[in-house]
């Protein structure tokens, strides 16, 4: 029988927590030992979790208002949140507890745990980032708020079959979410199409009203953001679509039921998959869409929340800061201009002022092709009040730049915010960068490389709106939390204060010279691989060599991130043993993981080229214990979380100039790996810290990458010259790998040989595999290899995201730190007294 206490629900021991989860199963799920399932054990487990995070929430949000704190508005297409359980019990300091309070019940933690699906949130670096981010906000007291869209389906769930990817739909959500609260009365309507119609007010001024538009209801899911052991609980808000129109019951009562619903179905479509194909034209009017719903939703809220203290406008900047992910949140520039003029009843220039103060942008690609534009009958049908600001918008700024410049015409062409021409469009950066207060570049590169090419005019006219905020990860999931074995080896040598300081790590510096100390890693990462060894060999029946190099290439497909070039390596490698199957060899595992975008058909056919590869490896006796491949399917956070521990090589293969950051190189590093990479996005910075004799750096350079293009670029004068590269791609192109389709990759060979390489891969492949060599040479020494391995996690400090959310703090959004006693809910005896709140500037 359960015994029921009015403070079970706060206290934190193992016995409260038992009987906790005994009450959810029984009290909330109505299950009984007869029919309780896996999914019922983790979920009862995952509201125990909540009753203890509910107070803290509540409380945080309240002490908010009291203290009236400036908030960080984070509004992102993408939040790549992975699996939650983990990081709320560790979050919350009561893992161990509830992994004792599961032994007494009979269960297994690890067991229970795999039954939550990874949320389908987001797909790349861009949601990982900011998932990352709101866990620093928290646990560095920011008043911070995630604002995103819970899609029903997530980008897609990826399976390969015959080498091939497929998309199928992502049912993450198929028995609920246990993590995330509806809120029915936090509902907003969102416009669409319709006519901008002006009129003229009671004093005489020309304004403009958006009428005879079509409405979708969003709807608010709230899911708790807790800060590392400082009771602080910030929220992440994700808006579903709800359809305004009730079911047409005269279309319904005649038997025409699909009539009858095809309008609600429509509406509801806003949320249903993350990036639909913009190939056709309806996935690009969804886009745009869905980027609207986002922004007119939030806003709204943001503002709500603003009036209910506030009720001057010109306050708004003093005491909000919205952060924009990328450009897809950039239309919260012409929303707010429109909220506040056609609602709020202020002038242009009072409107104008206040955006700009309150809005900031954040630039996450160099390539001019990957900006964002939106065609202007596009948004004129969409969002004719919107273009209509925007048109002013740039008539305005246009303006300015001709008193600075003087009439450059081809100047004044190249920073319009509406590329004009047969095709004219609204360019959603250019667009950013007008209406906010600062951008902000991912590494130092990337700042300096958006200052002196795609945005060099507008750095000469705003040279102080450009600023450099470097990536970082969390050391909560990415450390402690998915690499325990690592975690409790460097907390039993220096104490546990690198969780929230990662600088700390520089103390195990010295411990590289300990050879006891160098025992005991090597145990850790030993251990790692014989895990993800067992977790292939269950999922793929494929056997791996633990004494191997386990070398891992883990990203979104695409060319630039250069996955070619490393299959091509892996290729020749075949080659090698074939040639001289008796010679020896270093062991190496190659691990790929990743998904391509549907409608990107290069990038899946590279996938489908790896696992040909992949395949001819594996089947072959004379590889066996020298060199496997394997592409593992649906690459998400909690593969991420397997294989980064497991890792002795970390690719990073980007073409110099192309990433803006990358955030698996930190991770990788923070995990023991060492980094093959380029000069590119931030690994310049990890060489920096962990110093060049401890990372494998190839290929050319950003500035030598430009200069080859200018100065004319042959890749066909490297096929001639290195012999190893043409006999794999004369393999490929003559169907080695693929002898049922002996001209399936002949797009690519073209892609390489005939069209330009346009990625450098053939450039950079002899450097690559000099370099390849350098690392097998140093694999064979462990005691070198393991010294340099902990240089690598003793001195990437810097790479903490709660570094750059401080950075963003001070710098950007001019915010302060709020920071929490400890002497209430936070104690395990379940103390709930009152908590005083301090401020501190950030």
């Amino acid at each position: 029988m359960i015994k029921l206490n009015d403070d079970i629900t706060k206290a934190m021991d193992a016995e409260s927590l038992k009987l906790d989860i005994q009450r959810h199963l029984r009290f909330t799920l109505a299950k009984s030992k007869y029919s309780t399932t896996k999914w019922d054990k983790f979920r009862s487990v995952a509201l125990t979790a909540l009753d203890r995070l509910h107070d803290r929430w509540i409380d945080t949000q309240e002490h908010y208002y009291d203290v009236d704190a400036k908030r960080v508005y984070y509004i992102s297409m993408e939040f790549l949140m992975g699996r939650l359980l983990d990081n709320m019990l560790v979050n919350l300091d009561i893992l161990d507890e509830v992994k004792e309070a599961l032994d007494e019940l009979g269960l297994d933690y690890d067991e229970v745990k795999e039954n939550e699906f990874d949320a389908g949130l987001g797909n790349g670096g861009l949601g990982r980032l900011a998932a990352c981010f709101l866990d620093s906000m928290a646990t560095m007291g920011i008043p911070g708020y995630g604002y995103g869209i819970r899609y029903d389906y997530g980008i897609f769930h990826q399976q390969i079959r015959n080498g091939y990817q497929i998309e199928k739909p992502d049912m993450w959500l198929q028995f609920g979410n246990p993590w995330d609260v509806v809120r029915p009365k936090v509902l907003y309507p969102v416009d669409f199409y319709g006519e901008s119609v002006p009129y003229t007010d009671s004093d005489g001024q020309l304004r403009f009203k958006w009428v005879n538009t079509q409405s979708v209801n969003a709807l608010a899911f709230d899911t708790p953001v807790p800060g590392y052991k400082n009771d602080i609980v910030n929220n992440l808000r994700l808006w579903k679509a709800s359809s305004s129109k009730a079911i047409d019951f005269q279309s319904f009562s005649q038997g025409e039921y699909i009539d009858a619903v095809r309008d609600s179905q429509l509406q509801e479509n806003i949320s249903r998959v993350l990036y639909p194909n913009d190939k056709v034209f309806v996935g690009q009017e969804l886009r745009l869409k869905q980027e609207y719903f986002l922004v007119s939703a939030t806003l709204q809220d943001i503002l709500r929340r603003f009036k209910k203290v506030h009720n001057d406008w010109r306050k708004l900047p003093d005491k909000v800061a919205i952060q924009c992910n990328d450009t897809h949140p950039n239309l919260a520039i012409p929303e707010l201009m429109r909220v506040l003029m056609d609602y709020e009843g202020l002038d242009w220039e009072t409107s104008w002022d206040i955006t700009r103060k309150t809005i900031n942008y954040t630039n996450h690609t160099v390539l001019p092709e990957a900006l964002e534009t939106w065609p202007v009958p596009l948004m004129r049908n969409l969002l004719p009040r919107h273009l209509q600001i925007i048109y002013e918008i740039n008539k305005r700024f246009l303006n300015d730049v001709r008193d600075t410049f003087g009439h450059d015409v081809n100047k004044v062409r190249r920073m319009s915010i509406i590329s004009e021409g047969e095709k004219p469009a609204v360019q959603m950066a250019t667009l950013g960068i007008v209406g906010s207060n600062k951008v902000n570049g991912v590494a130092r590169l990337h700042t300096e490389l958006i200052k002196k090419t795609i945005f060099k005019d507008f750095y000469e006219l705003y040279p102080d709106k450009f600023i450099n905020m470097t990536n970082g990860i969390t050391p909560r999931r990415w450390l402690k939390q998915c690499n325990p074995r690592l975690s409790e080896l460097i907390s039993e040598q220096i104490g546990d204060s690198w969780i929230t300081d990662l600088n700390q790590l520089k103390k195990i510096d010295k411990l590289a010279d300990s050879k006891a100390f160098r025992k005991k890693f090597t145990d850790v990462k030993h251990q790692n691989k014989k895990d993800l060894i067992a977790f292939i060999e269950a999922e793929y029946g494929i056997s791996l060599e633990p004494d191997s190099i386990f070398d891992i290439q883990i990203k979104r497909i695409h060319e630039y991130k250069r996955q070619l070039l490393v299959a091509l390596h892996t290729a020749m490698l075949y080659n090698r043993i074939k040639a001289n199957p008796d010679a020896e060899f270093q062991p190496r595992t190659v691990l790929f993981s990743g998904k391509a975008a549907p409608g990107y058909t290069m990038a899946k056919l590279q996938i489908k080229l790896i696992n040909s590869i992949a395949e001819k490896i594996n089947n072959d006796p004379d590889t066996k214990g020298k060199l496997s491949c394997l592409f593992l399917e649906n690459y998400t956070v909690s593969l991420a979380e397997r294989l980064i521990p497991a890792a002795d090589l970390s690719e990073q293969t980007s073409t110099a100039g192309m990433e803006a950051s990358g955030t698996g190189n930190m991770k990788f590093a923070l995990n023991g790996a060492l980094t093959i990479g380029t000069l590119d996005g931030a690994n310049i910075e990890i060489r920096e810290e962990v110093g060049e004799d401890n990372i494998f750096i190839f290929g050319l350079t950003d500035e030598e990458v430009e200069q080859k293009r200018r100065e004319g670029y042959n890749p066909r004068d490297y096929y001639d010259s290195i012999p190893e590269l043409q006999q794999v791609l004369n393999q490929i192109r003559d169907g080695f790998f693929e002898p049922d389709e002996p001209e399936l990759f002949h797009p690519i060979i073209r892609n390489l040989l005939d069209e330009g390489d346009y990625f450098m891969v053939l450039a950079d492949f002899e450097s690559y595999t000099k370099q390849q060599q350098e690392v097998e040479k140093l694999y064979k020494d462990q005691a070198k290899w393991i010294k340099k391995a902990i240089h690598n996690v003793a001195r990437v400090g810097k790479f903490s995201s709660d570094r750059t959310i401080l950075e963003y703090s001070k710098q950007i959004w001019d915010c302060e730190q709020i920071s929490l006693p400890k002497d209430r809910t936070s104690q395990k005896n379940g103390n709930n007294k009152k908590r005083k709140v301090s401020k501190q500037k950030a």
